[in-house]
């Protein structure tokens, strides 16, 4: 089976400078060793507001933690997937009802029915990318 386009340029780039600056991560957590946390630190450096999301709702580079997206109580531009690929449709699923922009999903995170319900809902999509490789791109 083929897999989707995972995202063209112009998608990212409009992603990533144009669709807004709230970030939820969701698998953020304040373990140091996973990549969520590294990528939340680059988001930020680059002007990001990260808000983290994972079920301890943890504080995280500073930023208030919550459960869900649901739990999250203002808006928010962008969904950063760090969850497996059997979780990540549901998550996606979470971000249009949370009337997110975009959803984001990471390297190795693949799910073609989310990317095709997330796109035929209206939001720009990214699948098995990440945006501290993409961003330093920009030019």
């Amino acid at each position: 089976m083929p897999v989707v386009a995972t995202a063209d340029r112009e998608v990212i780039r409009r992603v990533l400078t144009e669709t807004g600056d709230t970030w939820a991560v969701v698998g953020l957590s304040t373990n140091e060793a996973r990549a969520a946390h590294g990528v939340a630190e680059v988001l930020q450096r680059f002007g990001k507001r990260i808000v983290p999301v994972h079920p301890k709702a943890e504080t995280v580079h500073g930023e208030q933690g919550y459960a869900s997206l649901a739990d999250i109580p203002f808006p928010v531009d962008v969904v950063d997937v760090f969850v497996n690929s059997e979780l990540a449709g549901q998550v996606a699923d979470e971000a249009v009802a949370a009337g997110a922009k975009a959803v984001w999903f990471q390297l190795g995170v693949v799910d073609e029915a989310a990317y095709e319900r997330t796109r035929a809902a209206g939001l720009d999509m990214v699948m098995d990318r990440c945006p501290a490789i993409e961003i330093p791109r920009l030019d």
